[in-house]
């Protein structure tokens, strides 16, 4: 079944300049960016993006090739502006503390070595010891709502999971999710598009609170180390190599954010996309094979983040006729790239049992999302319990994305069973 009507927002595009101009938040976009997606595949899937004053790309060869060219990266060159913004960064003084630290906005060498002593705690094998108390959690939250026989599944359902997982990996105590929520959602605004600075100086009072209170966290498991990511960060050695205070907090608060705000979102997008397909829904949970295979769909189908920049390092051609110099960034279309049908048979059709199963929601290259085992694990868990124990779920209204681009995700899920 088709979910993505062929309404398409208002847009101009220049062929002999490849220079798009789309409004990211026009109703039309952000309830539905495919049609127009779709339209940019047919006209040129490398363009100008005005609005961002960027190239951007869309197609899926190019978002894959790209997030692997170690001619570009994450960290942002001295000088460059940051996401367009320029001018005093006083007011940004604490956020910009924990981004010098954060490894998604590091290279190597300070990358790899931030990275291979954070990802001890998110291989595999340690994730899937986290199963049985996802399912539990998922299970506790859907015996709270089903008696009512309606609710609004972001705050009752998608919200807690990853919130108070990742608050029980870190040995923070889940009373403390509803704040933990307000510093992340309050540091995240800050990639969205057309800031403020009111937003900013939100967001770097929000960092400044967050890395105080993980402050005394840190101590306190210093002198009593637990079985949770904390003692396990602080124990953490390469050799002599170890993570440093603001290393390590920068490390947790990125763990948070980026471990609940695009779960949410993905939860909330995928039960909206099964929904969608009319019938049982427990068909796509039927196995443990299908459960996997239908999360991966979900990720391809309507991602939770979609845009993806990097910066230039040097004058770089990075396709033909598009040359970027250094400090300038491009923008990878990630919702686009998954939607590419030069990659993937009918791209628009909701389809678990494809064989093209490639989605780039995660990134690729050294940035590959390193809590993306966990987040399917989180995902897979949600989705069936969710549909196992309501399968005649049904929504009371229509959901509607919220203006957030370029994170995409619903302002609420009001089902009904």
């Amino acid at each position: 079944m088709n979910q993505h009507p062929a309404t398409l927002p208002v847009f101009s595009f220049d062929a002999a300049t490849r220079h798009l101009g789309l409004e990211p938040h026009q109703p039309t976009f952000v309830q539905d960016p495919y049609p127009a997606y779709r339209a940019i595949h047919g006209a040129s899937s490398v363009f100008f993006w005005e609005e961002f004053g960027i190239w951007c790309f869309a197609g899926y060869d190019d978002v894959f090739r790209l997030l692997r060219d170690r001619r570009l990266g994450r960290e942002r060159p001295p000088g460059a502006p940051d996401d367009g913004y320029e001018g005093p960064r006083d007011h940004l003084k604490d956020f910009d503390a924990f981004a010098s630290h954060s490894m998604l906005e590091l290279e190597p060498p300070a990358h790899t070595r931030l990275r291979t002593l954070v990802n001890r705690a998110f291989v595999s094998r340690q994730v899937e010891r986290l199963r049985p108390m996802i399912e539990k959690l998922a299970n506790d939250l859907i015996d709270r709502i089903e008696p009512d026989g309606h609710a609004d599944l972001l705050p009752s359902f998608a919200t807690p999971i990853p919130v108070t997982v990742i608050a029980e990996m870190l040995g923070v105590p889940t009373s403390m999710n509803d704040q933990l929520l307000d510093w992340s959602h309050r540091m995240v605004a800050m990639h969205m598009h057309g800031r403020t600075r009111e937003v900013e100086v939100n967001a770097s009072a929000a960092a400044r609170e967050f890395s105080d209170f993980l402050r005394g966290y840190v101590e306190e498991r210093r002198r009593k180390p637990g079985d949770d990511i904390l003692s396990v960060l602080i124990a953490a050695r390469d050799g002599e190599e170890k993570l440093s205070d603001a290393e390590l907090i920068s490390s947790v608060i990125q763990l948070l954010n980026a471990g609940h705000e695009a779960t949410v979102h993905q939860t909330g997008n995928g039960a909206r996309a099964i929904v969608a397909q009319g019938g049982d829904p427990r068909r796509f949970f039927a196995t443990q094979e299908q459960t996997v295979a239908t999360a991966e769909e979900c990720l391809r189908f309507d991602a939770p983040l979609h845009m993806f920049r990097r910066y230039a390092y040097d004058r770089t051609e990075i396709a033909p006729g598009v040359t970027v110099n250094a400090g300038e960034q491009i923008g990878l279309i990630l919702g686009a790239a998954n939607h590419d049908p030069a990659a993937f048979a009918s791209p628009d059709k909701f389809d678990p049992a494809r064989t093209d199963q490639k989605n780039v929601t995660f990134g690729g290259g050294i940035h590959f999302c390193i809590g993306a085992p966990l987040a399917r694990l989180e995902l897979q868990v949600a989705l069936k319990v969710l549909f196992d124990r309501l399968p005649g779920l049904r929504f009371a209204e229509a959901p509607r994305y919220r203006d957030t681009y370029h994170f995409h995700g619903l302002e609420s899920l009001k089902a009904e069973w």
